[in-house]
């Protein structure tokens, strides 16, 4: 044991966020009998997390969350997902697709949760696991940096309580780690690299839920939507039945966002007052609950060796994300990876030589088959190819042209869409460009889509509705956002792209302003910190020094 283990309380095991990816890791490390703390920078695991979400038990998985707590189904989730639609779009015409096969392609199971909920009660099962080997799960505690000796990582260190030493530190803290950036291993350079999610909780009786989709009590749907619905943003809309709500968001690429000066609460307004929509939501529209949070694209950012020293980083925290067309899988990978982790430190532990569990949990990711699922080889072979102006260009071109026309119909008449859409091999090789996400589809929509009658009578809140239902604990004199360069040039599109901000808007985060000094006018941006939540997207585009809040400060969510 160092100089520093002896000064600071020492655990075997220091777990960081108190999500799934690290609960397994919790879970996992106290079934083997290590002495784990799991600390939490919420005011309850869940309050700081969100999702669109659906969570899957893959077969070809080594870990599902059900084997690792009992009961989870029956306690955490809210509905099983037994339908899977993808909706294209133009206009008032939708053409549909049964997508359920590619759904339960590799699928034991998959059911639609709410993070607040679920994470809350993973939390109860994992604090009184590792209460029993004399650890336990602490809140209100922000974990702001690595504690290192010799240049080494031996630990971690936080706002609230004094530095914490062990022989492994699981990251678990999610999309935003400070410990991931802390080691060198992430970095927020690149909008190519994430997704940003907005959504709306809505309310909506399960009776009404189970008739208006025409599913049973204990059943439910998934729905996609693509096309010309958000102004050529990348990317697309779901929607999710919960037990007593629907989860409507939308999830876009961050740098099509950012270069469109989108803003994310009109792309979700336009989804959610689409006429297709309308008979889902019936006569009166309730929003539970509004929020945002980035999403990396693990085909570009998955970290093929995500450990250095001591440290190993589980799910978003790691990029593990997979967004594929379709594919929407994150919480059932950082499952697999939290309790991979814990597994190689176990098995390093018992051979004498805990240094070795960085080594050996890289390998178990590699073995299992996961980082072949974050970072599928048919879609680098094809983004090689397809990924660049030229083909895009073209693509379009050709879709748009009459000859694109009579290609989508002669593929529909022969059933070759169905196909294409349901197809998992098909998935793995989605470009990330305007044509799968926009063009295709509203050509498709456009070509053999049915007209949608009506209007939608929905009314979402404004945008100052939604920020103030949120509930905010201000940790007041310490904002966790400096904003490095108020010039519009570095740091303006922070004032589209925010999800909490908007043009000719006051109340949001980030708000253009035109100044006079010296006799000339300039436009610059300032910054609030107040409505923030938390989701990430200025530290990626705009010129700023971001962190997170203390302990149990800023937004809390109570759905998630």
């Amino acid at each position: 044991m160092t100089e520093a283990d002896r000064d600071y309380e020492h655990y075997e095991a220091v777990v960081v966020g108190a999500g799934p990816g690290g609960a397994a890791a919790a879970a996992r490390l106290a079934d083997a009998g290590v002495e784990t703390v799991v600390l939490e920078r919420g005011v309850e695991a869940g309050s700081k997390n969100v999702s669109g979400g659906l969570i899957y038990a893959e077969e070809s998985a080594p870990y599902t969350i059900d084997e690792l707590f009992d009961g989870f189904r029956e306690n955490a989730a809210e509905r099983p997902i037994t339908e899977y639609h993808l909706h294209n779009v133009s206009g008032n015409k939708v053409k549909s697709f049964d997508i359920s096969r590619l759904h339960h392609h590799d699928t034991e199971w998959s059911d639609a949760v709410l993070r607040r909920p679920m994470d809350s009660w993973l939390a109860e099962q994992v604090h009184e696991k590792t209460k029993e080997v004399g650890g336990g799960l602490l809140t209100d505690i922000r974990v702001n940096g690595l504690l290192r000796e010799n240049g080494e990582i031996i630990g971690v260190t936080c706002d609230e309580i004094d530095p914490i030493t062990a022989d492994i530190v699981i990251a678990a803290d999610g999309v935003n780690s400070e410990l991931a950036r802390d080691a060198g291993l992430m970095d927020w350079d690149d909008p190519e690299e994430w997704f940003q999610g907005v959504k709306a909780v809505v309310d909506v009786p399960p009776e009404a839920i189970n008739e208006r989709f025409g599913v049973g009590a204990d059943e439910g749907a998934a729905h996609l939507f693509s096309g010309d619905l958000f102004e050529g943003v990348r990317g697309g809309g779901f929607v999710y039945t919960n037990e007593d709500s629907l989860s409507v968001g939308t999830v876009f690429h961050l740098d099509s966002l950012a270069a469109e000066r989108a803003e994310p609460h009109e792309l979700l307004d336009a989804l959610l007052t689409h006429p297709f929509l309308a008979e889902w939501f019936g006569d009166e529209y309730s929003e539970r609950e509004y929020a945002a949070k980035l999403v990396p694209d693990s085909k570009k950012v998955a970290h093929g060796s995500p450990h250095e020293d001591r440290l190993v980083l589980v799910g978003d925290a790691a990029g593990q994300m997979q967004a594929q067309g379709p594919i929407i899988k994150g919480m059932n990978h950082a499952v697999t990876a939290g309790a991979l982790a814990a597994e190689a430190f176990v098995e390093a532990k018992n051979a004498g030589d805990p240094d070795a569990a960085g080594e050996n949990y890289e390998r178990k990711l590699r073995e299992s088959g996961t980082m072949r699922k974050l970072r599928p080889r048919r879609y680098k072979a094809a983004s090689a190819v397809g990924e660049n102006g030229v083909a895009t260009a073209i693509s379009d071109a050709v879709l748009k042209s009459p000859l694109g026309s009579l290609g989508v119909k002669a593929l529909e008449r022969v059933g070759a869409l169905d196909r294409l859409y349901s197809s998992p091999f098909m998935a793995m090789m989605v470009p990330d460009t305007r044509t799968p996400y926009v063009t295709l589809p509203s050509v498709i929509a456009e070509e053999l889509g049915d007209p949608v009658d009506g209007e939608s009578a929905v009314e979402p809140p404004d945008l100052a509705d939604r920020i103030g239902g949120l509930a905010y604990d201000t940790d007041i004199g310490n904002p966790h956002i400096e904003l490095l360069d108020n010039s519009y040039e570095a740091s303006g599109v922070a004032v589209t792209a925010c999800p909490v901000s908007a043009r000719d808007f006051g109340g949001g985060c980030y708000r253009e302003e035109t100044v006079k000094t010296n006799g000339s006018t300039e436009q610059v941006v300032s910054l609030d910190t107040q409505p923030c939540v938390e989701c990430g997207t200025c530290a990626v585009i705009a010129d700023t020094d971001w962190e997170h809040p203390s302990g149990g400060k800023g937004v809390e969510f109570r759905s998630g």
